[in-house]
């Protein structure tokens, strides 16, 4: 069942409740004192009080947030009560404080500026980042409020197409910039085909996403996801998809490419001088051997 669209107090308060919640697990406080407590900081004139006291008492019976954000579907989205569930799962690689993270992110949202496509590239975003399963959770986005009956649909057929084709070409082909360059194209008269000359795309009879985001889908076409990502985060000031703490960290230990091109070159170096100083270098290893393969300098040991 569809719950309703909040009214934007709720959301308000429902980011500040997945930051503090976030803020005091980094203080190591349980969770059942920050959720007995919290509820006092709220609000009154919402109904997020007695959503987080229904999650204390869930929490305490099954030690799990998520089963009671399932059953409150008239209140939180499913695909709030997905991301915590996932994050909650024995042998997730998942954190919740990146879970908590997302979800006061995308509350925000809610408040400030939603709209369809930008939900919706913020939610996929979030499941092909952090690997939460694009069957569950495009099931979780297909249910949620702001979705009017066409998105719906539309992510409802999407799970068939993502193996076929990429994210960025099924976006241009929802999109309004799309159906100008066919209505552009077309003769008059003449029957419209489902390809165009940038290959097959899904059409769709009504856009879904602006002339702008048909114009970046169509440049991105081909390229890594996450660019696609970044250009409406930085063109149309889509929402940004935080981060977990263990992946911020493993890519700042990443070295950039032109340092480990040179490091190869002197670890190469390296190993001539070794050979050097064990009695030369024996260049019958790079004579060319009867099977037509030729030794590399990589081969050295």
């Amino acid at each position: 069942m569809r719950g309703p669209v909040l009214d934007r107090e709720e959301y308000i308060e429902q980011e500040y409740f997945f930051r503090v919640y976030r803020e005091r697990l980094l203080e190591n406080v349980p969770s059942q004192e920050i959720l007995k407590t919290i509820s006092e900081e709220i609000l009154a004139t919402t109904r997020l009080p007695m959503a987080i006291d229904f999650m204390r008492a869930e929490i305490l019976h099954s030690g799990k947030i998520s089963t009671a954000m399932f059953r409150l579907p008239h209140y939180f989205a499913p695909f709030q009560a997905f991301v915590i569930s996932r994050a909650e799962e024995d042998e997730s690689r998942f954190e919740q404080l990146t879970a908590l993270k997302i979800l006061e992110s995308e509350a925000h949202f809610r408040a400030v500026s939603p709209s369809m496509p930008g939900l919706f590239i913020f939610q996929f975003e979030c499941i092909a980042r952090n690997r939460l399963g694009y069957s569950e959770g495009l099931k979780a986005m297909m249910a949620d409020p702001l979705y009017s009956e066409e998105w719906s649909r539309w992510i409802a057929r999407l799970a068939g197409s993502l193996g076929e084709r990429e994210l960025a070409e099924i976006v241009y082909g929802a999109s309004q910039h799309f159906q100008n360059r066919r209505t552009t194209a077309r003769k008059p008269g003449e029957q419209v085909a489902e390809k165009s000359d940038d290959g097959p795309v899904a059409v769709v009879a009504k856009a879904l996403f602006g002339d702008q985001e048909g114009r970046i889908a169509k440049a991105n076409i081909g390229r890594d996801p996450l660019y696609f990502f970044a250009a409406l985060q930085r063109q149309l000031n889509y929402p940004a998809v935080p981060r977990s703490s263990q992946a911020e960290a493993d890519e700042d230990k990443k070295l950039p490419p032109f340092l480990e091109a040179r490091l190869n070159k002197i670890e190469q170096r390296l190993k001539i001088n070794e050979m050097e100083v064990k009695g030369g270098i024996d260049l019958t290893r790079f004579y060319k051997q009867p099977d037509g393969e030729t030794p590399k300098l990589s081969d050295l040991p």
